[in-house]
């Protein structure tokens, strides 16, 4: 009896996995004829960029409204195609376009993110440098609150710098700012000096922080903030104009 129980439960739940199978490939099939709907947009923006609107994605999508998408039927579409436009955009990290049960299409976005901003003397001329060393263009959506690097008493800084063997030791540097929010609010600009070497102004404070070749970047900034709790509420800021801090265990204050 007990056995005949358990062969009409397996029965009855083979039967059950059957039926939920069958309904799923009826909605598959379904779906995957259905024309599309409506062309949801979400952009990922966790960190408070906006340097691509909806209205820009949807661009993308529909060329400039010359593709029609909603109403379209299915093999019409090209979701890869789609993806590959909106990675084409230099502010698109990722991207991803899908169609739901509903028949709506989707693309989801995530934005790239600027670290810094390349200095020229004309500010026509100005680019941002994202985490990877590469070029990011200005927008006119948004302006990045990144801190500005320029080149002292030569040309401009070129994005291709940040990628050679020699140029990724500043974009460590610059990523170690961008990764710890008080450094990101005090330094203000950085310099790099003919010899190579690096110095910054702060935001709080008129000393400029000579730094040396970007090195032992978090033992630096440790001296740095070593100065910062020591000296300035003893003394008062403007003690010290030039605060050195480029050799092995030492803090220089003139």
């Amino acid at each position: 009896m007990e056995l005949k129980r358990k062969a009409n439960n397996l029965i009855f739940a083979t039967g059950c996995l059957v039926l939920l199978s069958g309904l799923a490939v009826f909605a598959g099939v379904r779906q995957a004829r259905r024309p599309v709907g409506q062309v949801i947009v979400t952009i990922g923006n966790e960190f408070n960029n906006y340097f691509i609107s909806e209205r820009e994605v949807t661009a993308l999508l529909t060329r400039n409204g010359n593709q029609q998408l909603e109403g379209a039927h299915p093999e019409d579409l090209d979701l890869k195609a789609l993806e590959a436009r909106l990675k084409a955009h230099s502010f698109v990290k990722e991207a991803q376009v899908y169609r739901d049960l509903a028949g709506n299409l989707h693309a989801d976005v995530r934005q790239n993110r600027p670290i810094a901003r390349l200095v020229h003397a004309d500010t026509r001329l100005d680019s941002y440098l994202d985490a990877e060393g590469k070029k990011l263009p200005l927008s006119s959506l948004f302006t990045a609150r990144v801190v500005p690097i320029s080149r002292l008493g030569g040309g401009p800084l070129q994005a291709g710098f940040f990628q050679d063997s020699t140029g990724s030791q500043y974009l460590e540097f610059l990523r170690y700012i961008d990764e710890h929010p008080f450094w990101r609010a005090q330094v203000a600009e950085v310099f790099i000096g003919p010899n190579g070497k690096v110095s910054f102004t702060q935001q709080v404070g008129d000393q400029r922080i000579e730094f040396g070749f970007p090195e032992n970047i978090s033992e630096k900034f440790a001296k740095l903030m070593v100065f910062y709790r020591q000296i300035p509420p003893v003394l008062g800021w403007d003690t010290y104009h030039r605060v050195n801090v480029e050799f092995k265990d030492q803090i220089i204050c003139e």
